[in-house]
């Protein structure tokens, strides 16, 4: 499944990516408990949503707190032709932590974890810039994070659903 397949996520499905973003370590004897429903469903559940790439869990790091100091967003413009062949190659590269195709004045959007300026500037300069088809780079240093988070699940919900999403017992 793609990003843009039509996705059959259900409300069952939404309280549970709720409580998974809350914590993804959350147990799913926990979860079933908050959500009154049995521990087999929730491991079934979250199976499914791991298995269609729907969810994924991973430890986010701060990366100023373990090393990082050089972190950075990078937009990248690619000759049209080059750019599927450019994200194949930028994805190699392990400083890569997201990487997106979009639309407006670049083509993709490259955030890198470095050690430093001169681990960040030998990335640029030595391998990012030789991609086939890379025409401009602008770099944006992280001076420090403010937020980290993913969307709250209720913006996407106009209806209230039948599995409340109230990752906190308080309903």
């Amino acid at each position: 499944m793609n990003d843009s397949s039509e996705y059959y996520v259900d409300d069952l499905d939404f309280a549970l990516l709720a409580h998974l973003q809350e914590d993804g370590r959350k147990s799913f004897t926990d979860i079933a408990k908050d959500l009154n429903i049995a521990v087999g469903t929730v491991r079934n559940r979250v199976t499914k949503l791991l298995d269609d790439k729907t969810l994924r869990i991973i430890g986010r790091i701060n990366p100023h707190r373990v090393g990082f100091n050089a972190p950075a967003t990078i937009n990248v413009s690619v000759q049209p032709q080059f750019i599927e062949e450019a994200v194949e190659e930028i994805a190699k590269f392990p400083e890569v932590s997201y990487l997106a195709i979009v639309t407006g004045k670049y083509d993709l959007v490259v955030d890198v974890m470095c050690e430093n300026m001169g681990h960040l500037t030998e990335f640029i300069i030595n391998r990012l810039s030789k991609i086939n088809g890379v025409k401009d780079i602008e770099t944006s240093i992280v001076l420090r994070i403010a937020k980290f988070a993913q969307p709250d699940l209720r913006l996407i919900k106009s209806h209230k659903p039948v599995y409340e999403i109230d990752t906190h017992g308080t309903r």
